[in-house]
């Protein structure tokens, strides 16, 4: 039976969200059936539900939540759309899982151009399509001019964990090794590249990327990997920090393993930042044992997504938790945390 067209064609050259659009009448259901039912078309979300009713595999799940607020929506790279739809992913893939689907709920600010709205979704559409996650439900509210910034997106994953596979930031022991799957600082050079403050030119493009299907054959490799993590906001020093506390160990840092584009450490220089802090948005951490490492590296470097790995360092014990680093001159500085807010609105 052919669905009725509960309005008008939306004008996405032209138009704008309203209120109405999220006033739960013909608007909203217009806007949810013309853009968000028939760019991430599937069986379950085209049931129109308020829920989606999953087979899951018999295990363990995972599951994770995020909220996206980048700023600008646009990078080079990508946008909040297949940012969002990435980093979820990510988030699974981080606990050793196969992701199996996502939620997604706009909040939309009155007046935000439709053509924008439909942009984002449509690359959020192709993201999800490409990675083989889709999204099986939804929720869109809009909210006064002045209110909202434009686009905020908030999602949830779920995935599945194999068997015999537990990996958690609770799990790095002294003698570990650490490894990143790439080059640092990619994604937060490229957003701030077009802030209007901080305006400069470079050719970089954000590593924005989904990492399940490095995840899948880095588990199938080495079981036994202790600890997987993303670098997001915060970027690696923060990230390894986070790990050390969890685990209650020291890690030790070698400079010059440690992979930074010459574009990323100019306009770090410029700008007076540390790459190390800076954010990433399509690479990993992983913590495994040592005698696994060089396995596990050669696994990475051959998947398209880990071609720039490298082992890093090393976990140590160490009362203080201190993530220390020699120097690219053979001294040694603390890595600590990020103080205060180096990137705001970077993811």
């Amino acid at each position: 039976m052919t669905r009725e067209r509960k309005g008008p064609a939306l004008d996405f050259t032209n138009g704008r969200v309203d209120l109405s659009h999220g006033g739960g009448g013909r608007a909203m259901a217009q806007l949810v059936e013309d853009l968000f039912i028939a760019s991430f078309d599937n069986d379950l979300l085209r049931q129109r539900n308020d829920q989606a009713c999953l087979s899951v595999p018999a295990g363990r799940l995972v599951m994770t939540t995020d909220g996206y607020v980048i700023s600008p929506m646009f990078f080079p790279g990508g946008d909040i759309g297949s940012l969002a739809v990435h980093g979820t992913i990510n988030d699974v893939a981080m606990g050793g899982a196969r992701p199996i689907a996502l939620s997604a709920s706009f909040i939309l600010e009155e007046g935000l151009p439709l053509a924008d709205l439909r942009r984002v979704v449509l690359s959020m559409a192709e993201a999800s399509r490409v990675a083989g996650v889709p999204i099986v439900t939804g929720d869109t509210k809009v909210v006064e001019k002045g209110k909202g910034d434009g686009l905020f997106i908030s999602t949830t994953g779920i995935g599945q964990v194999p068997e015999g596979v537990t990996i958690s930031g609770d799990r790095a022991r002294p003698g570990d090794a650490i490894l990143i799957s790439g080059t640092m600082g990619d994604h937060g050079v490229a957003v701030m590249s077009l802030r209007e403050n901080l305006g400069f030119s470079t050719s970089l493009r954000s590593d924005s990327a989904a990492l399940h299907t490095l995840v899948a054959e880095m588990v199938a490799a080495v079981p036994d990997i202790h600890c997987l993590r993303d670098p997001t906001r915060g970027g690696l020093a923060s990230t390894l920090n986070e790990l050390a506390e969890q685990s209650a160990v020291g890690m030790h840092l070698e400079e010059t393993a440690i992979p930074v584009r010459e574009e990323v450490r100019g306009a770090c220089e410029l700008l007076g930042l540390d790459p190390l802090y800076v954010a990433n948005e399509g690479k990993l951490i992983a913590i495994v044992p040592g005698a696994e490492k060089e396995r596990l590296l050669a696994v990475m470097r051959a998947h398209p997504l880990g071609m720039d790995s490298a082992i890093i360092g090393e976990v140590v014990e160490d009362p203080h938790h201190f993530v220390q680093m020699r120097t690219a001159f053979g001294g040694n500085r603390v890595v600590d945390w990020l103080a205060g807010e180096q990137l705001p609105r970077i993811c």
